[in-house]
């Protein structure tokens, strides 16, 4: 399984986003520190979800950056990407993990400690927890759980914790210190006047 770094960037296939280019400007600076996962809109054809897939993990091969694609478990193996990432509505944990195979990286969705242990013991390979805080980039979210959510998640596991939602460079001590492993991130690189400058912020909070 490869190692997980501690910056997750979520594509953003928004209206006027350019994921690919926001991807070039991350990956020589975050480098071992990245990792990317691959979402697209619930209305994306497999075969738009797909070539995303198959570029950005050509743009990541050269860095040795996993790629993970989200709830479409089917692309993640056509691709080869290094793994995947389920949600609530996605399939189960344990039905991921066969999918997917003993050895690739399996991220789950979790809010709280009972679904974060269930999910560790079906085999997630580390948890994306939150929204820690009000973000625009994904509909239908419940409500924040905040740093405190993170540490009651942290606190019951023993796999990596990636925080999501609403993250910043502003809010990442605040995360690292309840317990996050890392942080995932959409808008605050795909809406970043200079995603290098940005993603370089993210990383001193996260190594500091």
């Amino acid at each position: 399984m490869p190692s997980l770094g501690r910056l997750h960037l979520i594509t953003d296939t928004r209206p006027g986003r350019d994921p690919l280019a926001v991807l070039r400007a991350a990956l020589p600076v975050a480098r071992a520190e990245l990792v990317v996962q691959v979402r697209v809109d619930d209305d994306a054809t497999d075969r738009q979800a797909y070539e995303l897939a198959r570029r950005v993990l050509a743009l990541c091969a050269p860095y040795g950056v996993p790629c993970l694609v989200n709830d479409r478990l089917h692309v993640a193996l056509a691709v080869g990407a290094a793994g995947g990432h389920v949600g609530a509505d996605d399939l189960p944990v344990g039905a991921a993990r066969r999918v997917l195979g003993a050895a690739a990286v399996l991220g789950a969705t979790a809010r709280e400690p009972v679904a974060a242990t269930k999910a560790v013991a079906a085999g997630a390979s580390y948890l994306g927890v939150g929204p820690c805080h009000a973000t625009t980039t994904k509909a239908g979210l419940p409500a924040p759980i905040g740093p405190d959510g993170v540490r009651a998640v942290a606190e019951a596991v023993a796999v990596p914790v990636i925080a999501i939602g609403g993250v910043t460079a502003a809010s990442v001590p605040a995360l690292r210190a309840a317990g996050a492993y890392g942080v995932a991130v959409v808008g605050a690189l795909s809406g970043a006047a200079d995603p290098a400058r940005a993603t370089a912020e993210l990383l001193g909070a996260l190594t500091c």
